[in-house]
């Protein structure tokens, strides 16, 4: 398999196809974010970026024969299947101790943090923004696209999440989410509301220069330097090197997150987080049959400059640069809501290198309790050791993840898991099934004749079992839907080889 290909450093037939059919509205206009004169070099931008080797080039056939944008189209994503309403704020946060590995000369390591909450009653606050249309058009444009689409539709899809809800009470576990390389945070917006809406603080990350582009505060939008990089180097050896320093550096951006979300450091070596539990099961709330399961399943091997930016409302206390690191030193958390995060059950999800991402973070930080890894290969393996004994979770495709497919880190890092472990595959799904897309293909009436299942069905298959996943070993709760093929879901394959 082209290494290329499983990095997704490019939107598949089926995320282009679902994109070209996008059309335009006048809605959301006013949102629009800018990239500065001369900040294209300086971010990465190219006018015409090279195709991949290994990528579909979108076909034409695939555009509307209207011959340009059709009007009137509005996207909405579907609705949570959690009892709560969502909340959103946004953060700017800076790792002072890093500096950025793309682009050093940019100074520090720089995020943007989308963080989802369970909130009182829906309706309260505003709604919260997908993204800007600065991002739509450099996503459109890296596929050459742009002349035919409109960014302002894909810009305005309608969300669940209101920006500045009131929280809901209690504390809650905390989900880390890592997107695709390439890909802006907001194409994992599904699947954090749902978490947010079943009670899970969630924080979605985009990592400075690896998407299309994402924007920052005062508006300034970064592309994606990292995949000039990686398409640059001599040799797939290289490649597959790049992609996982890529893996491991993005653990170092969740580690940071989750110091800054809490205020706490990871423990040093030998320490273990909380209660002193390293397996990841709720210590006292799971069932028997889940505590037997998890022992059966275990193997023998030893075991910023941060602002917070009020999303749509552009709240320019994003400029308070100074006061972070002070925050930051005296470990205080730099979100004003981290009241509601329950510090003993944290857990990581991401797709593709965000897949790779989540394991990569559990390896270096027993904080993390539990991963799922969805469709990513594994460029930065799982260690010999195993992951000391916590759960962990592969969600991919059948065609590119079954056992025996030309992706053999799975079947190498399956070996290695050493706790509670599966291995999924959704049969009909292509690699970005698993994201935002093709909800929003299905809803313009675009299919992918390689990957023929439907956007609405793809989402509630993941939010299901990933929510299922998270339920079962940061809240204790039993969970048939893991124990074994369903018939309610045929598409769904349990593999343990």
């Amino acid at each position: 398999m082209p290494v290329r290909r499983a990095a997704a450093l490019t939107l598949s037939l089926s995320a282009a196809a679902a994109l070209t059919a996008v059309a335009a509205s006048p809605s959301n206009a006013a949102s629009a974010a800018t990239t500065p004169a001369g900040a294209a070099g300086a971010a990465g931008a190219v006018a015409s970026p090279p195709r991949l080797p290994g990528t579909a080039v979108p076909p034409n056939t695939a555009v509307p024969s209207s011959g340009g944008r059709a009007a009137g189209v509005e996207l909405r994503l579907p609705a949570p299947s959690g009892p709560y309403a969502v909340g959103r704020d946004v953060l700017h946060l800076t790792d002072t101790a890093r500096t950025d590995p793309w682009v050093p000369s940019a100074g520090a390591r720089r995020l943007m943090v989308s963080v989802y909450y369970p909130a009182r009653a829906a309706g309260d606050g505003t709604p919260a923004p997908y993204m800007t249309v600065e991002e739509a058009r450099l996503l459109l444009k890296a596929q050459g696209q742009d002349k035919l689409l409109a960014p302002e539709v894909l810009a305005g899809t309608r969300t669940n999440a209101r920006s500045g809800a009131r929280p809901a009470g209690g504390r809650h576990p905390l989900v880390l989410v890592s997107p695709g390389f390439s890909l802006n945070r907001a194409t994992l917006t599904v699947l954090s509301e749902d978490l947010a809406s079943r009670g899970y603080v969630v924080a979605l990350v985009d990592h400075a220069y690896e998407s299309f582009g994402t924007t920052f505060p005062a508006g300034r939008t970064l592309t994606c330097v990292a995949c000039e990089t990686v398409e640059g180097a001599p040799t797939d050896a290289a490649e597959k090197e790049l992609l996982a320093r890529a893996a491991t550096g993005r653990a170092a951006d969740l580690s940071f997150v989750l110091d800054a979300l809490t205020g706490r450091r990871a423990p040093a070596a030998g320490q273990t987080p909380g209660d002193g539990s390293t397996t990841g099961e709720a210590p006292g709330r799971t069932s028997a049959k889940d505590r037997v399961a998890a022992k059966d399943e275990t193997s023998a091997k030893g075991q910023a400059a941060v602002k917070d930016e009020a999303s749509a409302a552009g709240d320019r206390t994003a400029d308070r640069a100074s006061a972070a690191g002070d925050r930051m030193a005296g470990r205080r958390p730099v979100w004003k809501r981290s009241g509601m995060i329950d510090t003993r059950w944290i857990g990581a999800v991401g797709h593709s290198l965000g897949g790779n991402a989540a394991a990569s973070l559990m390896a270096g930080d027993r904080r993390v309790r539990a991963g799922v890894d969805m469709d990513g290969t594994f460029f930065a393996p799982v260690p010999d050791s195993g992951l000391g004994g916590r759960p962990f979770m592969m969600l991919g495709t059948a065609a590119g993840h079954s056992p025996g497919s030309e992706d053999a880190s799975w079947a190498r890092d399956w070996a290695r898991l050493d706790g509670w472990k599966r291995w999924l595959t959704v049969k009909d799904t292509g690699h970005f099934s698993f994201i935002d897309i093709p909800v929003l293909g299905e809803q313009l009436g675009v299919t992918d004749p390689g990957a023929p299942l439907p956007g609405s069905r793809s989402a509630k298959i993941t939010t299901s079992y990933v929510g299922a996943f998270f339920d079962r070993h940061l809240r204790g709760k039993a969970q048939p839907l893991l124990d074994g093929p369903s018939p309610a879901d045929p598409e769904v394959t349990f593999h343990n080889p």
